[in-house]
């Protein structure tokens, strides 16, 4: 099908309502950048409107629904375990020893399941507000914000020093800071709902001081620290959160260090020279830690690259960069069975998911291939452990 023909099919209706995304052209030399975005709109239309009609009805949950008796925080402290830590049954009483890779099914977990959920109802009432231009879209999707961000009886405090502790060992790490990648995409949703003519006064304003807030705990406290210095995928989401979350508040200077950070330390530290991961490689979950990385990686190269200054172009001398790490995994995601690894030890069957990196790097490099790979897999997948590890799930609000 032609370009223009799709373009029709579309809807003029459907697209106009994208406000900032217009129709494709074949006489502009992004046209092709367009003619994507407008199949996504497309595609994606049914799912995510079905998706925000339920969620009309759904009432904000926050962190102070449920507390843990476990949290040495208060109501409005965020509070997690780590995954892989087990009671030891040499010493059931004494701290938890770790199994790398299966989560323990005790611990608490109510506090991600709420930012989760966050996660989910907030970026799909925003595009459904997009598609329709409905205000009743981007005014339940304010009501979760506040509740959130603002409201003094249910808000979250801006940090995540009780995250991921381990019984007997740590009532918080830096580890724990993985679990706000939820917030990335909701960030990038309320930006889209910035001039939705929801917001009360001083509203939109006191959410991104929270971010700032939140922003100047992850670069200043020793739990921040820590989790900027890992080399893993922990480092990348360091990284990708600081740069959407100053890319939020308008910090261009945290963006700038964060390309810095992209450049000097993530793909040299972490990709092989064949494209793929060997930090993840290493553990017992390889192909889900690879998929997960990419993704993270090619999220902060959709955050910070511009026209004159982009990442996805970066590689280091030797030719590490975004575009091997995509083309080293796209056919292991095509066919899983000719993974070269053994299989994870948990959830393998239910992988790959409509991983974003295939669409972000289909349209940065011209593959056309890895966006059509991108279109068969699943984009709603329902085991927890796969939602929490798949946070970027409405690409509209990434390809505007």
């Amino acid at each position: 099908m032609r370009r223009r023909d799709f373009c029709a099919r579309a809807g003029a209706a459907a697209l106009s309502a994208l406000h900032s995304w217009p129709l494709c052209s074949e006489d502009k030399p992004d046209s092709k950048f367009r003619s994507v975005a407008a199949e996504v709109a497309a595609i994606d239309r049914k799912r995510v409107i079905a998706d925000a009609n339920r969620y009309l009805a759904a009432p904000p949950v926050t962190i102070t629904a449920s507390h843990s008796d476990r949290s040495p925080g208060g109501p409005h402290d965020f509070f997690s375990e780590g995954d892989y830590w087990w009671p030891d049954p040499k010493n059931p009483g004494g701290p938890y020893i770790r199994r790398d890779g299966e989560s323990n099914p005790q611990n608490f977990v109510a506090h991600r399941e709420a930012m989760i959920r966050l996660s989910i109802v907030v970026p799909a009432l925003a595009i459904a507000w997009k598609l329709t231009g409905e205000r009743r879209y981007a005014a339940k999707a304010r009501e979760h914000a506040v509740a959130w961000f603002i409201d003094p009886a249910t808000k979250m405090n801006p940090n995540l020093q009780y995250a991921q502790a381990i019984h007997g060992v740590s009532t918080g790490r830096g580890t724990g800071i993985i679990d706000t990648i939820h917030l990335v995409e909701v960030t990038r949703a309320l930006g889209a709902l910035r001039d939705s003519g929801v917001w009360a006064s001083g509203e939109y304003a006191a959410i991104e001081d929270w971010f700032r807030a939140y922003v100047q705990w992850m670069t200043t406290s020793k739990n921040g620290i820590e989790e900027r210095d890992a080399k893993n995928n922990h480092g990348s989401c360091w990284v990708m959160q600081v740069a959407q979350f100053a890319a939020f508040t308008g910090n261009r200077d945290n963006m700038r260090y964060c390309a810095a950070r992209f450049r000097e330390k993530l793909i040299p530290d972490q990709v092989a020279s064949d494209g793929s991961l060997p930090l993840e490689l290493s553990r017992t979950k390889p192909y889900s830690y690879s998929l997960f990385n990419m993704d993270v990686l090619a999220t902060i190269c959709q955050i910070l690259s511009t026209p004159s200054d982009s990442l996805w172009s970066f590689a280091t001398p030797d030719g590490r960069g975004m575009k091997k790490v995509i083309a080293w995994m796209a056919p292991f995601i095509a066919d899983k069975s000719k993974w070269p690894k053994p299989p994870d030890v948990e959830y393998f069957t239910n992988l790959p998911v409509r991983q974003p990196s295939l669409l972000f790097g289909g349209i940065a490099y011209g593959q056309p291939q890895w966006i059509k790979l991108w279109k068969k897999l699943n984009p709603e997948p329902a085991v927890p452990e796969i939602v929490r590890n798949f946070p970027i799930r409405q690409p509209l609000l990434w390809i505007s």
